[in-house]
């Protein structure tokens, strides 16, 4: 995303750097003579890498800024294997011998991976790859084979107005304000009407 202000790249909304955004932006704001602070609200980071960035810029230049790459371990699988693995998913899990139920679980992608790529993944990369994949968690609506759709729709309509009790009407709550009675409408001899009265 671009930053309207300056025209650099700046971190997206999930605060992962945009192409040259991150300390390549700040390594072109410090040359300017822009003050780690402002950096570090313009890129919307914190103040400390862009502390760390001019720091790193003061000391070993340009080059030390420059972009190592993605972190983390890289994917264990070639660059084909991904769109293969989509296609594997698309055939469904009863056509590789999940017979049970239609759903992909992660623990069931990781032993695909196993069995058609010959690369072990932990279940968190196999979450990750299908991420990247385009593959989301859902959770399968629980519903008997053998369910009537019109059997349901009548029960509910006609059954259940039926059956349920109808609710209170809306002026027999018990529910109220409580306000005091005036002096003048108070009983005089009611319970605990001797000890209102002022000791001597």
């Amino acid at each position: 995303m671009v930053c309207e202000i300056c025209g650099w790249w700046r971190a997206d909304r999930r605060g992962t750097a945009a192409p040259g955004g991150g300390a390549d932006a700040g390594r072109r704001a410090f040359r300017a003579g822009v003050r780690p602070t402002e950096v570090a609200r313009r890129l919307r980071v914190s103040p400390k890498p862009a502390y760390q960035w001019h720091q790193l810029w003061r000391e070993n230049g340009v080059e030390a800024l420059a972009s190592r790459g993605p972190g983390g371990s890289r994917c264990r699988l070639s660059l084909r294997c991904p769109a293969k693995l989509a296609a594997y998913l698309e055939q469904g899990p009863a056509a590789h011998g999940w017979m049970e139920d239609q759903v992909w679980t992660t623990s069931r992608v990781a032993t695909l991976i196993g069995r058609k790529f010959h690369v072990s993944h932990s279940l968190s990369g196999a979450t990750r790859l299908m991420h990247r994949l385009g593959f989301s968690p859902q959770v399968p609506a629980r519903r008997v084979a053998e369910r009537d759709e019109q059997a349901v729709t009548v029960w509910e309509e006609v059954i259940w107005a039926e059956v349920k009790e109808p609710g209170r009407p809306a002026g027999a709550t018990s529910a109220s304000k409580a306000r005091q009675a005036s002096p003048a409408v108070r009983p005089e001899a009611g319970p605990g009407a001797d000890a209102a009265a002022p000791r001597s």
